[in-house]
């Protein structure tokens, strides 16, 4: 595992870089304890000014379409590309946060929406799932090829959050060498990295509220794919389930290929993949997250030395709220945005491509 040496507070990036506010260890504000906490008073926080994207649509081979929201700048400025969680999109509270930053810090973004989560239905029976790695790998040569960034020394860097981490680590892991034709540098935050032990936790105590939140949009989605789709899967069932396990055995296992939600969970998470990853990789996972137990978080003898484990011991999931109070939602996107400057200052003299 390689340890990340972040620069201090007053370094201020050249080329189009951040001025960092605070590079350290996240510490959560005295007056926010507590995991639960930590996770939803964030969601409620809204992020920096507000930010206008240029919506584009890109027609898919299989007959489906994916929306794709761009924060627009300099083609030359590195290209950051964002995956969002379950059920998020580019109106998410840490998508917003993350994209303030790389506005402020005049690089692009790219917040690509999984099927059915930009706001309409997509139009086939499938939906989108946390082992996607065939969509990321897709989505991710889409941009390369549509950027023209072959011949072009701009970095591309990419983010996953929640789910959308899980799907890319997965990518990550499976591509090895070949990742690196095209990605510079990637990170991933709250990632459910073993997805049996994030569902258990889901299923207990508080953490159903989650659930609940959760299922109030899959099951109302699903419900409306079955009236465009009838016969397709178990309605009345969907209707009734409250869990995630349910939900995954019902409608996300039979219309992704799997025969249960075991081998759903078993095959898509990401934490084997750990160390096959080349692209050098920060995964930030806090320990206080009500989603991923702690105790299932990897080792260092569980990754590949190219990726760098940050493990707080508070932030919730996808929170990492900073004082002052009311908050604000920076600590995430400059320690991550650190990161990639420091892989593109490695990687200046590899300014060519290979194609991919």
């Amino acid at each position: 595992m390689t340890q990340l040496n972040l620069p201090s507070a007053s370094t201020q990036f050249n080329k189009n870089g951040p001025e960092l506010q605070d590079a350290e260890q996240y510490r959560a504000p005295p007056w926010l304890p507590g995991g639960n906490l930590q996770t939803i008073y964030p969601y409620l926080i809204q992020p920096g000014s507000k930010i206008t994207y240029r919506r584009e649509r890109w027609e898919h081979e299989d007959g489906d379409f994916i929306d794709v929201d761009w924060l627009d700048g300099s083609t030359n400025a590195p290209l950051v590309v964002l995956f969002h969680g379950l059920e998020g999109g580019s109106q998410s509270h840490y998508v917003l946060s993350i994209m303030n930053t790389l506005q402020n810090a005049g690089w692009r973004g790219a917040v690509i929406h999984f099927r059915g989560c930009s706001g309409l239905p997509n139009r086939l029976p499938r939906a989108y799932h946390a082992g996607d790695s065939d969509e990321i790998n897709w989505m991710l040569h889409r941009v390369f090829w549509e950027s023209q960034l072959l011949d072009s020394e701009t970095p591309l860097y990419t983010i996953g959050v929640s789910l959308g981490g899980n799907a890319l680590l997965k990518w990550l892991g499976e591509q090895g060498e070949k990742a690196c034709q095209i990605i510079t540098a990637a990170a991933a935050v709250s990632v459910p990295l073993d997805l049996s032990a994030a569902g258990a936790a889901l299923d207990k105590g508080f953490n159903q509220f989650y659930t609940r939140h959760f299922l109030s949009t899959l099951k109302y989605k699903m419900l409306e794919k079955m009236d465009r789709f009838p016969g397709l899967l178990d309605a009345k069932a969907i209707a009734a389930c409250n869990t995630l396990y349910q939900f995954d055995n019902l409608a996300t296992a039979p219309l992704h290929g799997f025969c249960n939600t075991e081998e759903y969970w078993a095959q898509s998470s990401s934490k084997p993949w750990l160390k096959h990853i080349k692209v050098p990789t920060l995964v930030i996972n806090a320990r206080n997250d009500p989603f991923m137990p702690a105790s299932a978080l990897p080792t260092q003898e569980e990754v590949s030395p190219t990726v760098t484990l940050a493990f707080p011991e508070e932030g919730g999931h996808a929170g990492f709220l900073q004082a002052p109070f009311p908050g604000k939602l920076t600590w995430l996107p400059n320690k991550i945005l650190s990161f990639f400057k420091l892989q593109e200052n490695n990687n200046d003299d590899a300014t060519t491509r290979e194609s991919p």
